[in-house]
């Protein structure tokens, strides 16, 4: 690995972020939340609750609905609306063994 120094290493992982976050708000709005929990162990909403702890890290004060809408880029009922479809009982199923074992295990 290249010699990076501090500042420029925030600098990528923050450009890597924000690429990140583009292919997940714009690029690929068809793939669903409940899939890429299922898939992966976290979803979009896992990355706007991440970003709502760093603030909390930080002392800066954020609601789990502010946390949404900075990472959306939207409120998340809009969100909803504008891309989210039906699931399927299967999939209920597999997100609740996902989020288990990724989300509640890890808080708790």
């Amino acid at each position: 690995m290249p010699d990076i120094n501090a500042q420029t290493q925030i600098e990528l992982e923050a450009a890597a972020y924000r690429r990140l976050q583009k292919h997940l708000m714009e690029d690929r709005t068809d793939v669903q939340n409940i899939d890429m929990m299922n898939l992966a162990g976290f979803c979009r909403n896992c990355l706007s609750r991440w970003y709502q702890e760093s603030a909390a890290e930080r002392g800066i004060e954020m609601t789990k609905d502010e946390g949404r809408e900075a990472f959306y880029g939207m409120t998340v009922d809009a969100w909803k609306a504008d891309y989210q479809s039906e699931s399927t009982p299967s999939k209920d199923a597999a997100f609740k063994v996902a989020f288990d074992e990724n989300v509640a295990k890890k808080d708790g």
